[in-house]
Formats: structure tokens, C-alpha cells, sequence
């Protein structure tokens, strides 16, 4: 079982990457905390993927391409993952056919969301340090909301959340996922989903397109 969630940001990946890796019991593999994760180590690889994401641009493929190859490396990726955040673009869907071979992703789930919904979920969402669960601000249940209802660490808005960033955020991305919508096309990989739902709702259009698709029920 070998995923991926496609989409700009805001479209909701990140939470459906952990419901649907719960549900199938694979890991979710998602580049941004291993970016969190090497910048808490202070890496150099971190400090240097920081740079990038605090001005609202993508981290250099090579970068990218060498931690999330060495994550699916490890022994619990060995039957299965979900891909949140990667591939970006055609040269990072190639790099990780060329590592794990042409049946590395069997689907590739698309969240469909229009831009200017995408600008007002990113504008008013906030992200919490200990474990990067996003969540928007208005649906929290205090105001101002300081602590993440998961596991009680600080909130705080993301410098590329922030509102002059956004809108180039999505322009940026664009491009690259154009290509990987064309990619994942032309090898009869691709699934639609609109992103434009409920949580729930997206979450059940995605678990009952995988059941038409494979044997998970």
C-alpha cells in the first residue's frame, strides 16, 4: 500500500495523510516534519530547508529527494506508506520511481481545491510546534486558541502562512504539480478528490475511491 496526497497548499494533505494512515495502518511520511525534524536538530540540511520555506519557496529537490528516500528506508515503510508533500514536482516522482521502482505509488490521491479557498484556509490557520498538526484558527474551540487540542503544545501562525506570502506560496507550487497531475495521469495513477468538503466527507470520498480501485475495504 503506497500512496500519495497531491495538492496545493492548504488543501487538507496533512490531515488526510494521518486519518487514512490510521485507518490503512501504514506510516504517513511527510517532508515537512522531516524538515521540522532536522531543524530541531539544527542540521544543516535543516537550517538550509528553513531558509527557503520562510520566504515562501520550495526546498531544492536534491534536498528533499535524500531525506524522504532515507525515511522509506526504514523497516516500517517496508509494506506500505502514505506520501504527504512528495513528490513536488516530475523530477521528484522520478527520483522515487528510479529508487523503489516503476510500482513505487500505486495511487496518487488528488485534493481539489480552488486558489482562493486555499489562500483563506492558509491566511487563518495556525500550526502547533510539538507535533505540526495544522488547524484553522476559527474552528478552535477557545479564542485566542494558544494550545493544540492534541497534545497541548504552543500554536502559532507559520512565517509562509502568513498573508503577503501565500498567494506566491500557490503560485510557486503550480507549476509543479501540474506536472505531476499530467505524471500521474499518463500511468493511469490519479485519483480526484474535492477537497472543498467537510474533513469527514473528504475522508470518505478518498477511503471509497481506494475501495473501487484496490482490495481495502
Amino acid at each position: 500500500m503506497r500512496f500519495v496526497l497531491l495538492g496545493l497548499a492548504g488543501a487538507g494533505k496533512g490531515t488526510q495523510a494521518q486519518l487514512l494512515a490510521h485507518r490503512l495502518g501504514v506510516p504517513c511520511v511527510t517532508s515537512g516534519d522531516l524538515f521540522r525534524s532536522h531543524q530541531g536538530l539544527g542540521t544543516d540540511l535543516g537550517l538550509l530547508a528553513k531558509s527557503y520555506m520562510e520566504r515562501g519557496e520550495l526546498v531544492p529537490d536534491q534536498v528533499t529527494i535524500s531525506m524522504v528516500l532515507e525515511r522509506l528506508g526504514e523497516e516500517d515503510c517496508r509494506d506500505g506508506f502514505i506520501l504527504d508533500g512528495f513528490p513536488r514536482n516530475l523530477e521528484q516522482a522520478v527520483a522515487l520511481e528510479q529508487a523503489l521502482g516503476e510500482e513505487s505509488v500505486e495511487w496518487a490521491l488528488y485534493i481539489e481545491v480552488e486558489e482562493d479557498e486555499l489562500a483563506n484556509r492558509l491566511s487563518g490557520r495556525v500550526s502547533c510546534r510539538q507535533c505540526g498538526m495544522p488547524y484553522q484558527r476559527d474552528a478552535l474551540p477557545s479564542d485566542p486558541a494558544t494550545r493544540c487540542p492534541s497534545c497541548g503544545g504552543e500554536l502559532y501562525q507559520r512565517l509562509d502562512d502568513q498573508p503577503e506570502v501565500v498567494r506566491q506560496r500557490l503560485q510557486v507550487q503550480r507549476p509543479g504539480l501540474t506536472q505531476l497531475l499530467e505524471h500521474y495521469t499518463d500511468h493511469g495513477k490519479l485519483v480526484k478528490i474535492n477537497g472543498e468538503q467537510s474533513v469527514g466527507d473528504v475522508e470518505n470520498e478518498m477511503l471509497e475511491a481506494l475501495a473501487r480501485y484496490t482490495a481495502i475495504s
